[in-house]
């Protein structure tokens, strides 16, 4: 069988986008919007790729020319809709790990105007042990800092080279805290004042938003896959065909960055805050709300999850009952969307794994599922199923075994790496085999996470029970009952 590179060619374009991040979602939502500009002749340009993190490497991404396929399939406007779509507009992928100086060649490449990332929620986070002699620095924001500061000295400090960075990671006004970061890094880094000044004049970090459940590929699928397009293809990757990324800009950004238009995802808005809430509380917090307690009650698909009666049951009741009535938008909007959205889990041609959605869950649950909570409680509320979901966390991230310094947890005969913080991770080897009442105590109390939750009456108790529940009649039994209990006032 060929390969992809024996079939396409890579974009040979100047580059104007440097890319922190490899993953799905960028691959199958982000790079798309820019392939479709590119083809259609509105923007000329291509992309570079930036390893964010020292795990793994780019020997795929190289041996294929940077060249990938994505699918995206499902419902569309009520119809069966199954695509594939080749990407080629990744001119190159840098691993800084590996090649430092090819990392800050990139920041001096005079065609250079945007910067994206997606390195999780956890990665927009202020690393105050990061170095700026490091290569490269540990952070995502200390890279950017760094990759920053290199592009203001090959400008001489000229506006004109300033940059447009455009967040992804699912946190709340992304590009506020990005740039938060990277200026008090160069405080600490006691970098030169005008520096600070050009990064707070000449580049603009933009808020954005985005939306589209991806998932891999089997190990089964892609040879079917490779079929169906007539060449091999190790990086393709499937998606639904709903997709979303807003992006909160001034006019001259999309005059610039001319990516939105009918068949493209990206589009740019005044205020991100009603996309921002509708997406995350509803599509995100059902996620988060369902996902742990379904894996450990034996499903490994969101697909899956939605063919369980009970499981979805749980979802439409949290959904309707505990999530869209806090949301700020006219109810009938919001309920309409929740329904979209099981529409949505309950695609057939998705293999949505939950171990992927489990990745960094403390920090989702915080942003996705938290606000709610408290919502709920102001307005006299006991959110039961949602302080499940608290529980089923904890239970998900509960050390069953320590291998080569990484933890797993366990179910039935499976182990399951647990992805996470080193702070949470360290919790968890402590406090998991705990009681359930001291499991959950020593989380409030020392993740640094949840303070609002030790206040709540009965959050701590109530998450304790569940907890317990858990640990004695399996996720499935404790779901189910938790499911038709109401909420109490």
């Amino acid at each position: 069988m060929k390969q992809i590179q024996e079939v396409y060619q890579k974009s040979s374009l100047p580059i104007k986008v440097v890319q922190f991040g490899e993953g799905r979602l960028l691959r199958t939502l982000i790079e798309p919007a820019f392939q479709t500009a590119i083809d259609e002749k509105r923007l000329e340009g291509s992309i570079a790729i930036v390893k964010p993190t020292g795990r793994g490497n780019l020997n795929t991404f190289q041996q294929q020319d940077c060249l990938y396929t994505i699918v995206l399939r499902g419902k569309q406007d009520g119809k069966t809709s199954d695509e594939a779509f080749p990407i080629t507009c990744v001119n190159r992928a840098v691993n800084p790990y590996e090649d430092f100086e090819a990392f800050l060649a990139l920041a001096r490449l005079p065609e250079l105007e945007f910067v994206v990332s997606n390195t999780t929620e956890a990665g927009i986070v202020l690393d105050p042990e990061d170095r700026f002699d490091a290569v490269p620095p540990r952070s995502f924001p200390g890279k950017l800092t760094r990759f920053l500061y290199e592009r203001y000295r090959y400008g001489e400090g000229s506006e004109t080279c300033g940059l447009t960075i455009l967040p992804t990671e699912l946190i709340e006004r992304n590009g506020d805290r990005l740039r938060d970061c990277v200026l008090k890094l160069a405080e600490i880094w006691k970098l030169e004042q005008p520096f600070c000044a050009w990064v707070q004049k000449a580049c603009l970090f933009c808020s954005t938003l985005v939306d589209r459940i991806v998932s891999g590929c089997s190990p089964e699928e892609l040879p079917l896959l490779w079929e169906r397009f007539g060449y091999r293809d190790e990086l393709a990757t499937v998606g639904e065909p709903f997709g979303m990324w807003a992006i909160e800009a001034p006019d001259h950004v999309s005059a610039r960055l001319p990516i939105d238009g009918p068949g493209s995802p990206a589009f740019f808005v005044r205020d991100l805050a009603p996309w921002k809430q509708r997406k995350v509380r509803i599509l995100n917090g059902g996620h988060t709300a369902m996902v742990p307690a379904s894996f450990l009650a034996g499903k490994n698909l969101v697909r899956e999850c939605m063919d369980d009666p009970a499981i979805h049951r749980f979802l439409t009741k949290t959904e309707e009952e505990e999530i869209v009535p806090y949301v700020p938008l006219p109810h009938a909007d919001a309920l309409a969307f929740s329904r979209e959205v099981e529409q949505r889990f309950a695609n057939p041609f998705l293999d949505h794994r939950l171990l992927d959605i489990c990745v960094n869950s403390f920090a989702k649950w915080k942003e996705r599922i938290l606000p709610s909570v408290l919502d709920a409680y102001q307005a006299g509320n006991l959110p039961r199923r949602l302080i499940f979901s608290f529980a089923a966390l904890l239970a998900f991230y509960t050390k069953a075994e320590e291998k080569e310094g990484e933890l797993f947890g366990q179910r039935g005969d499976q182990l399951y790496r647990l992805h996470e913080s080193d702070r949470i991770l360290a919790l968890v080897k402590e406090y998991s085999g705990l009681s359930a009442d001291g499991y959950v105590t020593a989380v409030l109390r020392e993740s640094g996470l949840f303070d609002e939750l030790q206040t709540l009456p009965q959050f701590a108790h109530l998450a304790a029970a569940d907890l317990q529940s858990i640990r004695e009649q399996g996720a499935a039994a404790a779901m189910a009952a938790v499911t038709e209990s109401g909420n109490g006032q």
